[in-house]
């Protein structure tokens, strides 16, 4: 049994796995799994979501997260482990393909988990989005138009790359679960060590792309 309760977080693109692996990884450790935007945050996510402002949106996820934090931080005293589908990673690395010219420091003393970073082949990944049924935000569509930058964003961060291409969801958390046992004490190097900082966006030539 590990020292401290495992807390575990998964990353990735739309269509990479996080939301179908995340309950039965959270099944499987016999953890929480977390909202990391709380119920209490749904309605007004909505409103924020269909509007343009990026730095808004940021804030507006990052308050979430905070609170989240929160919980997860009292789970984890209470020997709890813990499952999130994304955690500051993804905000801070969408935001930042997006164009958000906000800079962002994490505290030092955040509750930090082994991170899985969910990778998955481009077609495949297409196959999954067409099978959803949920609408498509325009959030969403930036996100797929600016998937390779939220992929370079993503390696800023510290995470363990899993392919789930052409795997079932138990073979991906089967993977999860055998992988060395040290990587998944929770809290087992502080966020401060690991500064993540969202750098300002320089202006964009005219007539280039901006999403």
């Amino acid at each position: 049994m590990p020292d401290r309760p495992f807390f575990e977080a998964l990353e990735g693109l739309r269509g990479s796995g996080k939301s179908t692996v995340a309950p039965l990884l959270a099944a499987a450790r016999g953890a929480v799994l977390v909202p990391t935007v709380p119920i209490f945050y749904q309605s007004l996510r909505r409103q924020v979501d269909l509007r343009e402002n990026v730095e808004a949106r940021l804030c507006f996820y990052l308050s979430a997260l905070f609170t989240a934090a929160e919980e997860i931080r009292g789970h984890l005293a209470a020997g709890t482990p813990v499952v999130v589908e994304s955690y500051f990673a993804r905000c801070i690395a969408n935001h930042h393909a997006f164009g958000a010219r906000l800079g962002v420091t994490l505290p030092p003393d955040l509750p930090q988990p082994t991170t899985y970073h969910l990778l998955c082949a481009e077609d495949e990944r297409q196959r999954r989005l067409a099978q959803r049924i949920k609408p498509i935000s325009r959030w969403d569509a930036m996100s797929e138009e600016d998937a390779d930058r939220i992929s370079t964003a993503y390696a800023q961060f510290p995470m363990h790359r899993i392919d789930t291409t052409g795997r079932a969801p138990e073979q991906i958390v089967q993977t999860i679960l055998t992988a060395q046992e040290g990587h998944h004490r929770a809290d087992a190097e502080p966020v401060g060590a690991h500064p993540h900082v969202l750098p300002p966006v320089p202006r964009r030539p005219e007539g280039t792309h901006v999403s």
